[in-house]
């Protein structure tokens, strides 16, 4: 004879409308006194069985009980759409257009639920034979920031994107600096263009290019005070950019930086020349106090730097402007000054570094192709030879 279900257990009966079996379990009453059902349904009666064995599991994991058709690529909108907010607008732009291009297209039909190591790890392993690390670090971002947001609003037991590791991809186009010739053949080669002042600003003060596009009138003293005690030279303060925070990259980004001659000079006549693209723009000139700015007054984007500043180099001897850029112009100073015995210490001051490991790992390149310093003192300290 066979035994009766107790109470609780559940049961199993055959859905003529669905075409499925579907496992039932009682689990008590909620707050209201409503009685808590949970189901289970499957082709066969051991699927349906297993199907509610694992939303059982859920429910005494704390879990709620999620669809389990909830894919990857509802994960992925979801955090797109929701869990962006109040970022700035490119970031927002550059994780969709990773997300909508990367990341759903491989592994958006898989269920959330399903998703395993091996499927990421194949995922990024292909993506690593066309893509640079970095931008393998910003893909493997955007899903794990999806699947953690799914799994606080429990949609899957655990994050396994984050378990996984990111493979080494292509590299990418290493940074360089000037030499001291290269540098004196650009800002020679930008004379007379609408990029002079900014190339000879960034690369006499190694100022960020977000920084220099926020850089306004109200924050450049080119006259200092002379006769403040003691004397203040002429000088910029850098304490704004372009995020949409309008803030510094970090709070040690903010200095005030003396400008060389040749800086003042530049600026003198980049006031001049601003004075007559007003008057040339008529009403159509927008008043928003920037130093470099647009024919009308408007901000400028990273492509107008970038083409007016590859425009303002192209005569320059030896360079080739298509393979510089102007955030290249920073390397360059850190460079510069390395080389010509400036401290390290005193250099992460000067372009807004915490410490100086980031100054020395990524601004600093070797300019002379032979260390001399090693030699020269051994030459000083042994020059007289062995006494007799």
């Amino acid at each position: 004879m066979t035994k009766r279900r107790s109470r609780g257990d559940g049961g199993l009966h055959w859905d003529e409308r669905r075409q499925r079996w579907i496992a039932t379990a009682q689990l008590g009453f909620d707050a209201s006194g409503k009685r808590i059902v949970r189901r289970g349904s499957g082709r066969t009666k051991t699927e349906a069985k297993n199907k509610l064995k694992e939303v059982l599991r859920d429910h005494e994991d704390g879990l709620a009980i999620a669809p389990t058709n909830y894919t990857v690529a509802d994960a992925v909108n979801d955090w797109l759409m929701y869990g962006l907010a109040g970022r700035d607008a490119n970031t927002v732009a550059t994780c969709t257009s990773l997300s909508q291009t990367h990341v759903i297209p491989a592994l958006g039909a898989r269920k959330l639920r399903e998703l395993s190591g091996e499927d990421v790890d194949r995922w990024l392993a292909a993506k690593a034979k066309t893509h640079s690390t970095r931008t393998l670090q910003a893909m493997h971002s955007c899903l794990n920031r999806s699947v953690k947001r799914a799994m606080v609003r429990d949609k899957v037991k655990r994050n396994i994107v984050e378990l996984c590791s990111i493979p080494t991809g292509q590299p990418g186009r290493p940074s360089k600096a000037l030499s001291l010739a290269q540098a004196e053949a650009v800002l020679k080669a930008a004379e007379g263009t609408s990029a002079h002042a900014y190339i000879v600003v960034a690369l006499l003060t190694g100022a960020r290019t977000e920084e220099m596009r926020a850089l306004t009138w109200d924050h450049v003293f080119l006259k200092g005070d002379p006769n403040a005690g003691p004397p203040v030279p002429p000088h910029i303060a850098v304490w704004r950019s372009v995020r949409s925070t309008g803030d510094t990259k970090t709070k040690k980004s903010r200095r005030t930086i003396a400008l060389p001659a040749r800086c003042v000079d530049a600026l003198w006549k980049q006031f001049e020349d601003q004075g007559w693209d007003r008057l040339a723009a008529g009403d159509q000139w927008t008043e928003k106090g920037l130093v470099f700015s647009s024919a009308t007054g408007t901000e400028l984007d990273s492509t107008n730097v970038r083409r007016a500043f590859r425009q303002a180099i192209a005569g320059a001897e030896e360079i080739d402007a298509k393979e510089w850029t102007p955030r290249e112009l920073r390397h360059s100073f850190v460079s510069l000054l390395s080389d010509s015995g400036v401290p390290l210490e005193e250099i992460s001051r000067l372009v807004g570094h915490s410490g100086t490991a980031v100054t020395e790992a990524v601004y600093r390149k070797q300019i002379r192709p032979v260390i001399q310093i090693g030699a020269t003192a051994m030459d000083e300290i042994f020059k007289a030879g062995p006494n007799p």
